[in-house]
């Protein structure tokens, strides 16, 4: 199985050099055949100039502005059975690509994989918080998926879809702004196979959203979002902030 990496980013120019180097590291050390692709979602600063910096990377433009938008691209444009979504602020941790292509070789029946995300940047105390609520958020997610049957979980940013599974499901619904984008995925993609969560499979992210809107209201947006649409069908919500180092949006 060949894996592709799709890595949307707008104005991202602080931090998609770092995301760019963990992917391009890991991928050397694995020694998978890998794609990477950086979706230049109508950037207005260097994003697009410094990802075409990297040997290996391929840059597209998607100038309809989201982040569904931008995966569609991505996706679009990848050719590999297995894509993994990052965010642009992620870092992948060492083993990230083994355990990924272990465990849908171990499971072929699997057709999407995710993870939690690990805060670098947040203090211990929100960290702390933060472990809380993936272990609640688990609990629901083996409820979901085991007992009531209605979907699965995905964390935005850190996981691995089947292609093929994917086409069948539909693809990406470009109705959907930002909240709610991976609970969509998760619930589309369970009726056509076994989505899992795990934490053996976490990454690295920067706190910068939860920082700047607070842990609990960051919490209470995402799940009102999971719970509406695993049940509903739409998030609940559509306005969002972009989040960006030295507050620019």
């Amino acid at each position: 199985m060949q894996l592709a990496f799709v890595i949307p980013a707008f104005n991202e120019e602080g931090l998609i050099g770092r995301c760019l180097e963990s992917v391009t590291k890991r991928v050397k050390e694995s020694g998978v055949e890998c794609e990477i692709i950086v979706v230049n979602n109508a950037s207005t600063d260097r994003t697009k100039e410094i990802a075409e910096g990297f040997d290996g990377v391929t840059v597209v433009d998607e100038f309809d502005k989201g982040l569904v938008y931008a995966r569609r691209a991505g996706f679009n444009a990848s050719t590999a059975e297995l894509v993994a979504n990052l965010d642009a602020d992620t870092e992948l941790p060492d083993g990230w690509i083994e355990t990924v292509m272990s465990t849908f070789e171990k499971q072929p029946e699997l057709v999407g994989l995710s993870g939690p995300y690990i805060y670098y940047d947040l203090s211990l105390w929100n960290r702390f918080l933060v472990r809380l609520f993936y272990y609640l958020s688990y609990m629901v997610y083996l409820l979901n998926r085991f007992v009531l049957k209605v979907g699965s979980m995905i964390q935005g940013g850190n996981f691995v879809i089947r292609r093929s599974a994917w086409l069948k499901a539909g693809g990406y619904d470009t109705t959907i702004s930002f909240y709610g984008e991976d609970t969509d995925i998760a619930v589309r993609l369970s009726k056509v196979g076994p989505v899992k969560w795990t934490f053996k499979l976490p990454m690295r992210t920067s706190g910068r959203r939860l920082a700047e809107e607070g842990v609990f209201q960051t919490a209470g947006v995402y799940v009102l979002n999971f719970f509406w649409v695993t049940f509903r069908g739409k998030p609940a919500t559509k306005d969002y902030t972009d989040v960006r180092p030295g507050g620019e949006n």
